[in-house]
């Protein structure tokens, strides 16, 4: 017996031709790899709902526009992204909401998710297990589950040169709010202890003369492909972290390709950085300075590190995500 899943979300125009672009963010890329990995189950129909400029099937994946969901049936479980309000949009008897934020009631409420719990019931999918602790019961009165997430098929399948020690290059892959401004300041202490060092960050930002000068460059934030080559030619990868960081999917990929992160361990960074063995969790600003410096100045402790990430090298892959998934929706 098949089981139709249907997965809907209403952020901007995409669909899983879009992988690859510069435009998709964490939780676009976490729909287009999780829905293509349930697709190669037999027994399962998937078919995704949301702003697809055309309606197209990739994958064995169905991809429709919001506007023609009056125009299908009932699926067995209803997934939906981000807002609760969707599920409302078809009648299911399983239900789940995948939360890509932290929640607290006062969001929780402004947002008009509680009439929309109250009628649909839906059990709440969630990253980390820093995710899951800052979500209430209030929040997710009929259930909470965990899945974590995994880096693409692209990351894991790049080959990585285990004696390559790369330029004095560091790099935050991430979006500027995600505490840039506390990286920035954190740079200028970290240049003066290596003047030759090179910091990438992504844009929008606009760089001034002052930032310019120590050693700041805007990357440009092209296909996934050009991310991949930045990535492995960096020596650290600098994330503070932030508090609405609920998996840091920047962090997984860089993982993967066996770059030291060094992180303040603010939100979930805390669970993707192991101190010691993959990078460091610094506890203050002045640890965080020492750190970088260590790693961008002694080739000894990088290479002691990309040691410790070959040997965790794909040891999660979005097949192991998608099994977890099925065991969420008991199916």
């Amino acid at each position: 017996m098949t089981i139709n899943i249907y997965f809907i979300e209403n952020s901007f125009v995409f669909n899983a031709k879009h992988l690859n672009s510069p435009q998709i963010s964490g939780s676009e890329k976490t729909l287009i790899n999780i829905v293509n990995e349930l697709a190669k189950n037999s027994n399962f129909k998937v078919t995704v709902f949301n702003n697809t400029s055309e309606e197209v099937i990739i994958n064995n994946v169905s991809w429709f526009s919001l506007k023609s969901v009056k125009n299908h049936n009932e699926p067995d479980i209803l997934i939906a992204m981000s807002d609760a309000n969707l599920l409302s949009l078809f009648s299911s008897k399983k239900k789940y909401l995948w939360s890509h934020s932290v929640q607290t009631v006062e969001k929780f409420i402004r947002k008009k998710q509680l009439f929309a719990f109250l009628k649909n019931k839906p059990k709440v999918i969630l990253e980390s297990n820093y995710h899951f602790n800052k979500r209430s019961l209030f929040t997710a009165p009929f259930g909470k589950e965990i899945l974590k997430l995994a880096p693409d098929t692209d990351f894991i399948n790049t080959k990585i040169n285990h004696n390559f020690i790369p330029k004095k290059n560091a790099i935050f892959p991430t979006r500027p709010d995600r505490n840039l401004n506390f990286l920035l300041n954190c740079w200028k202490s970290i240049y003066e202890k290596s003047p030759d060092s090179r910091l990438f960050i992504n844009p929008p930002y606009n760089l001034s003369n002052d930032e310019i000068k120590t050693g700041i460059f805007l990357r440009n934030k092209v296909i996934k492909g050009k991310l991949i080559n930045d990535l492995i030619n960096s020596k650290v990868v600098l994330l503070p972290g932030h508090k609405g960081e609920v998996f840091c999917l920047a962090a997984e990929e860089a993982r993967e390709l066996c770059i030291p992160i060094v992180t303040m361990g603010y939100g979930s960074l805390s669970e993707r950085v192991e101190h010691l063995k993959t990078g460091y969790i610094a506890n203050s600003k002045k640890d965080f300075i020492k750190f970088a410096i260590d790693i961008l100045n002694d080739d000894n402790i990088y290479l002691s590190f990309k040691k410790n990430l070959l040997t965790r090298r794909g040891n999660r892959k979005y097949s192991n995500v998608v099994s977890d998934l099925i065991k969420i929706l008991n199916i």
